[in-house]
């Protein structure tokens, strides 16, 4: 079995700053590309960040020059850093994760969410 499991959300005021950080655990050989979604009340999830195995990054336009993703392979856990927050992002934040377990077979993973608020 595989988890992941995110952590750092929180009520923020406009301007500030959060990082998230995303863990994967279990019967892990290699996690692909990592993602962050987010889904806002009313809306469908979207893309937020990407970030692949050897490091490259794909953002959406609404939080380029804001956020920042990283990984830490050796930990199999990616993070996103927020700044400068807006209220229009405040939604539920979702990791992805594509990872190929010990048996080899490959699954993509869903966290449960954490809530980022940022009050108008």
């Amino acid at each position: 079995q595989v988890q992941v499991v995110e952590s750092g959300g929180g009520l923020v005021q406009p301007g500030g700053s959060l990082r998230l950080s995303c863990a994967a655990s279990g019967n892990i050989f290699n996690i692909y590309t990592m993602a962050w979604y987010r889904q806002a009340p009313g809306k469908q999830r979207e893309l937020v960040a990407s970030i692949t195995t050897n490091g490259s990054t794909n953002y959406a336009d609404s939080v380029k020059g804001r956020f920042s993703i990283t990984r830490d392979n050796a930990k199999n856990t990616m993070y996103l850093q927020m700044n400068s927050l807006k209220p229009e992002d405040t939604a539920v934040y979702f990791c992805f994760a594509d990872v190929k377990n010990t048996r080899l077979r490959r699954n993509e993973y869903w966290g449960r969410g954490t809530q980022v608020t940022v009050p108008s």
